[in-house]
């Protein structure tokens, strides 16, 4: 069984070492008062004046100057090379809501590698902040209060059916998967409900959602995956 090192009440920021600002940071904070950092992302971390409360990856990104400087029994490694620094973490933080900071941006094989995790660990309730957008793995229900020509993009990462309200397409009765039909650039006509039949649909939204999207009932997850 795999141990949890972060167990939290509140809200985590997790800091990757993506594209990300001091700014986007300590609005992240704002919204999730806990500081985690997966690896390299304590580079932010400190840069931005924020000592994170744990550091948890496999190291080979977190220059040793950057761990010289965070106390010892904050730096949990994890050798194994069979996930991700952002799979790492997830699987060993248990809060109602984690907000990742520098997992969008630069790499694209990093970007499609978190988007995929967001799936994997549908069970968390997990929202990536991008420079523009947010993305976050579709929980079973969801209404949002949206202004009529915001963007709502939809895309698959397995095959996947649902319904909605509030969109100018509506998703009823349409097949969802990759390599087939994707819902992205659609638009808002007002408040937006969606309700998934499964999960695998990443939702891509305006940055200025973040604090509506963060504030969804806390059994909007999925449960976990067996095994």
């Amino acid at each position: 069984m795999i141990p949890v090192i972060v167990e939290r009440d509140a809200p985590v920021t997790l800091i990757g070492g993506g594209e990300a600002t001091s700014e986007d940071l300590h609005k992240a904070l704002m919204l999730a008062p806990h500081c985690v950092a997966a690896d390299g992302g304590a580079v932010l971390a400190l840069a931005a004046g924020q000592m994170p409360e744990a550091v948890i990856g496999d190291f080979d990104s977190l220059p040793p100057e950057v761990a010289a400087a965070i106390p010892k029994d904050r730096l949990h490694r994890v050798a194994e090379q069979d996930s991700t620094d952002f799979a790492k973490c997830l699987m060993r933080i248990r809060a109602p809501l984690i907000l990742g900071v520098g997992f969008l941006g630069q790499r694209i094989d990093h970007q499609l590698a978190a988007l995929n995790t967001l799936v994997v660990f549908g069970h968390q309730r997990c929202v990536l902040l991008g420079g523009d957008e947010i993305v976050f793995h579709a929980p079973p229900r969801m209404r949002l209060e949206m202004a009529a020509g915001d963007v709502v993009s939809l895309f698959p990462m397995q095959a996947v059916t649902g319904r909605s309200t509030g969109l100018e397409w509506p998703i009823d009765g349409l097949d969802f998967a990759p390599g087939h039909r994707a819902g992205t650039s659609n638009r808002a006509t007002g408040p937006v409900t969606l309700e998934m039949d499964g999960p695998g649909m990443l939702v891509m939204l305006p940055r200025r959602l973040i604090q509506q999207v963060s504030r969804l009932p806390a059994d909007a997850r999925w449960p976990a995956r067996a095994g």
